[in-house]
């Protein structure tokens, strides 16, 4: 099952997105379950949040490889979306 992962920082959180960048990204290719992923950008061009697809056995894998995410381990995230997602095109 794909599962589109949706991630808004919270306010004024850019310096711990940064100092836990490399750490993401190395979870993200270490899993093996990451279909897609980059950041979301505010209006000033600065990363604030984040967009990942996850294609997962179901949602409670979904779950466990969020709050295992270094972002979400670092308390970057306001607010975290999980939402079962149909690829149509692409």
């Amino acid at each position: 099952m794909l599962v589109c992962l949706m991630a808004h920082d919270k306010s004024g959180a850019l310096p711990i997105r940064k100092e836990n960048r490399e750490a993401h990204l190395a979870y993200l290719e270490s899993t093996g379950c990451v279909t897609l992923a980059g950041p979301m950008k505010n209006a000033q061009g600065d990363m604030c949040g984040s967009m990942i697809v996850l294609d997962v056995p179901d949602l409670a894998a979904a779950e466990s490889w969020a709050a295992n995410d270094p972002y979400a381990k670092a308390g970057l995230f306001e607010n975290v979306t999980l939402r079962e997602w149909v690829r149509v095109v692409g």
